[in-house]
């Protein structure tokens, strides 16, 4: 193996780079492109996993929506795509700086390893403290601002509610994150083509658990109004114990200081989506929206996860930070370049496409199976829901291939900044197009109902 320096030193020498640092372990050949046969091998298990806790998620979200802190305390709908979101944000964040650096070989270095390991974990516990608790003001904004009533009592238990969520879920998915990719590495495994679909399967389900839980048993106690500020304020007080954890990288360091733009910006984008579920679940009666969100969000999430961490690892592997290689010159490229070249990140968009289909064909049987009697699955529905979950994945794959391009040309590093945006605006883009796919099947039945002789669509 060669040692290659990059532009990103792992041993820090003065903080100047924009970018962050770490050596990069290559063949003398460089970067080895997978065959077609290799990466649907190694990404069909993982979705086809990942898909199953969505649709167990949903099940969850269908049931949590009637119990009475939710019913109660509306702006907790509002909460769930965010906080589920949150593993985009941090966990499949997580999982593609990990996967890049099992790819290029620095996590093999057992001192490195150890560093890595213990900072990025302190990393999105502080990550997720902060977030977990803007997420409920958010929430509580949204709230007001179209037009509910809030009650005093209920801001406490929002507020302390999101900040355990998103601690404990962001806990248990870190540890995890690690020991698949530690594993897959070991393994001979891409880590890129598992660890966030992985992530994406254990996320949903797990935050969404937690969520209930906590907002359930909070709500007990509406009386003790003391209990939900010491609640957030003792797992604000562990943060400067986070802060020195993480500090012992200099990648980490740079990433505490700088990245808390993506994150903050895609938990809006996720709020906002949260603000469509909540309305189209409390003013439009589609409670089926509860059972199909986080698979479509989930989805297409997971899948321009998968594509920008390999498209990341691609460019450490062939360049540096601030140059892009010959074949991706092109901040905005063509689509068609994109969807149908030779190029291995183009065979990789393809293959993600072509899951897509099959894949929510698969996850919409299952939930019929399990919810036959609650939720009737209409043709003109389910044509509906396919069609917006192609057009939700060809508009993410597309913004992964300009936002990593136009992070690396800018020296930044693609595993921290892009996921996020991209999952939150795949949360949104989700949410958006399966409202409206409950309201053109609303609205063609009521069409149908007042025009008989109609065909049945």
């Amino acid at each position: 193996m060669v040692v290659t320096q990059i532009n990103m030193e792992f041993r820090f020498r003065g903080g100047k780079l924009r970018g962050f640092s770490c050596e990069m372990f290559r063949s003398p050949n460089g970067f080895i492109p997978e065959s077609l046969t290799s990466i649907i091998l190694q990404v069909l298990f993982p979705f086809l996993l990942s898909g199953v806790g969505m649709v167990a998620a949903g099940l969850v979200a269908n049931e949590v929506q009637h119990w009475k802190v939710f019913v109660e305390i509306k702006e907790l709908l509002t909460l769930v795509p965010p906080l589920v979101g949150l593993k985009g944000n941090l966990e499949m964040t997580l999982a593609s700086r990990l996967s890049t650096a099992a790819n290029t070989g620095i996590i093999d270095d057992p001192q490195l390893q150890q560093i890595m390991i213990s900072s990025n974990l302190a990393l999105i516990q502080v990550q997720a403290t902060v977030v977990g608790l803007l997420a409920a003001v958010v929430a509580l904004v949204l709230g007001v601002l179209s037009g509910e009533n809030i009650e005093f009592s209920h801001i406490g238990i929002l507020c302390a509610s999101s900040v355990v969520t998103a601690f404990l879920a962001a806990l248990f998915l870190g540890i995890v994150m690690i020991c698949v990719v530690m594993g897959a590495r070991k393994l001979g495994i891409n880590p890129d083509n598992i660890a966030t679909p992985i992530a994406a399967m254990l996320g949903d389900v797990v935050s969404l658990c937690i969520l209930a839980g906590t907002s359930h048993i909070l709500y007990k106690y509406t009386d003790q109004s003391y209990l939900y500020p010491t609640i957030c304020f003792f797992f604000f007080s562990l943060i400067p114990m986070w802060v020195f954890i993480a500090k012992q990288s200099p990648i980490i360091t740079q990433i505490l200081k700088s990245g808390w733009l993506p994150i903050i910006i895609a938990m809006v984008l996720s709020s906002i989506g949260g603000l469509i579920f909540n309305k189209t679940i409390t003013n439009l009666k589609f409670s089926g929206m509860a059972v199909f969100t986080p698979v479509v969000n989930g989805v297409g999430g997971n899948l321009v996860s998968i594509q920008a961490s390999r498209i990341s690892t691609y460019l450490y592997s062939w360049s540096t930070p601030g140059v892009l290689p010959n074949s991706m010159k092109s901040v905005c490229p063509n689509p068609c370049s994109i969807f149908c070249s030779p190029e291995i990140n183009s065979v990789s968009s393809r293959v993600l496409l072509i899951l897509v289909l099959p894949g929510h064909l698969i996850f919409l049987f299952i939930i019929h199976l399990i919810e036959d009697i609650d939720i009737k699955i209409s043709t003109l529905f389910v044509v509906l829901y396919l069609f917006a979950s192609m057009i939700q994945v060809l508009i993410l794959l597309y913004i992964a291939e300009v936002m990593v391009r136009l992070a690396w040309r800018w020296s930044q590093d693609p595993d921290s900044c892009c996921i996020p945006y991209l999952t939150g605006t795949g949360d949104l883009l989700g949410t958006s197009f399966l409202s409206l796919c409950f309201l053109l099947e609303s609205f063609f039945l009521k069409t149908k109902l007042e025009n008989p002789n109609m065909e049945n669509p």
